[in-house]
């Protein structure tokens, strides 16, 4: 029950983290280039089991969508549902349950999660008739323009979760048998 509670509480905070961070970017008009929900979504993939991870993924890009506008409801924000909620479930299974690498945890569930915003794309694009670009080219595209985000995310995460293994958070990975 504790474990669950923790869980919760953390994922809102994530979630809050989700909300107020890309506002910040946005003031500046820095948003879409250096992906900043992505950042507690990912982070979330290293704390929170894989279910509740994924969960944080998804609610984040509706709730901002719904509470300010970014992403916009439609075609933008159903897609982002899905590359966020693969994104933290992936890293969670990589990191916390297979015991990979921060490192290929987080390359993995970036190639992932693009790949799972691609078949959004294309279902958006075939099912809804969004205007939005061929999924390969949607997919090479949002990296050539996240570049920058993508590059924070490779520093930046790892930094902090090897921070957090060394100094503290009760360790991350869920077989860990602590003292």
């Amino acid at each position: 029950m504790k474990n669950n509670l923790t869980q919760i509480a953390k994922a809102g905070l994530f979630i809050a983290f989700g909300l107020v961070l890309p506002m910040m970017f946005h003031a500046i008009g820095l948003g879409s280039t250096f992906l900043p929900m992505h950042i507690p979504v990912l982070l979330s993939g290293f704390m929170l089991d894989a279910p509740m991870a994924a969960a944080v993924g998804a609610v984040t890009p509706f709730l901002s969508s719904v509470f300010t506008g970014m992403p916009p409801a439609f075609p933008i924000m159903p897609y982002m549902v899905f590359e966020l909620a693969t994104y933290g479930f992936v890293i969670s299974l990589l990191y916390r349950q297979l015991n990979l690498s921060v490192y290929i945890s987080l390359f993995g569930s970036m190639i992932c999660g693009r790949i799972v915003a691609g078949i959004a794309v294309w279902v958006l694009t075939t099912l809804f008739a969004a205007r939005l670009p061929e999924p390969i080219v949607f997919i090479a595209a949002s990296v050539t323009t996240g570049l920058p985000g993508i590059v924070i995310q490779l520093i930046f995460i790892p930094a902090v979760v090897l921070i957090l293994e060394k100094y503290g958070a009760k360790m991350l990975r869920r077989n860990y048998i602590g003292t």
